[in-house]
């Protein structure tokens, strides 16, 4: 299986690394013309030099800042002035980890806006073209702490629950018009939030990096975490004709790791 995506154009948020930028990979493997987005400018530069041009893809990358929702509703709404999307990836930084005894109500506000009002926004921007043209794919990089939540990341496991809830009742109201919504519960992967995490996990521990990496991977059947690339292979599925039939789902990508159904 062939999977063919010459002439779209996606967005893909958080891309300067880590998954965003192995979903970039696949997808302008695939014939997409990438638009990256990340607030690091060097990395996004590096990131949209290395991705595949051979079918004649335009790539670029804007700047933006997740954690200012004013300032990144602006800057959104400057690129959408003059581009269109056939495919957007919702992805961003995740927040601070914490349990609830450490958080407070302002600290759930910088969540919301971050992880739910950022995505619903581009998503509003970027939807009147899909529901025109008949076509669209939006896909959310979620975690699979809706299902199997992890005392210490309590804004996470809270906020990205809602944003679930709100694409299902999106994947209702626009599968009519060719428009499709799922999102990927993420396990672990390789990136630079996971090797944050693992070393606040050694220090609350009193452990080893290597000890508390392992301590993860026990979690893990596969017994390893995640490639960039594996979630790109998915994402590229999810764009493609053969998944045309598929929305309102939350699909885990975990090797494994949940344990419901």
């Amino acid at each position: 299986m062939e999977i063919n995506l010459h002439g779209k154009k996606a967005l893909i948020g958080a891309s300067s690394a880590g998954i965003g930028a192995g979903i970039a990979q696949v997808l302008a493997s695939c014939g997409v013309s990438v638009t990256l987005a990340s607030r690091h400018e060097e990395k996004l530069q590096r990131t949209c030099e290395g991705l595949d041009r051979s079918k004649g893809q335009i790539h670029q990358y804007i700047l933006v800042d997740y954690n200012d929702h004013e300032a990144y509703k602006k800057q959104i709404e400057h690129y959408f002035q003059s581009n269109k999307v056939d495919i957007l990836i919702n992805n961003s930084n995740g927040p601070q980890a914490g349990t609830i005894d450490q958080k407070n109500l302002a600290d759930y506000q910088h969540a919301f806006e971050l992880l739910f009002q950022n995505h619903c926004y581009t998503t509003s921007c970027a939807l009147p073209y899909m529901l025109a043209n008949g076509y669209g794919r939006i896909i959310n990089v979620s975690s699979s702490t809706v299902k199997e939540p992890v005392s210490n990341l309590v804004l996470s496991n809270t906020i990205r629950t809602a944003l679930i809830s709100w694409s299902k009742s999106l994947a209702e109201d626009v599968a009519k018009d060719g428009v499709t919504v799922n999102s990927i519960l993420t396990g672990l992967f390789d990136t630079d939030r996971i090797q944050s995490l693992t070393k606040l996990d050694a220090q609350r521990l009193g452990i080893s990096y290597g000890e508390a990496l392992q301590l993860r991977l026990k979690q893990v059947p596969a017994q390893r975490l995640g490639k960039p690339e594996e979630y790109g292979y998915l994402v590229a599925f999810l764009c493609s004709e053969y998944a045309s039939y598929l929305t309102g789902t939350n699909i885990p990508l975990d090797g494994g790791m949940l344990k419901g159904f």
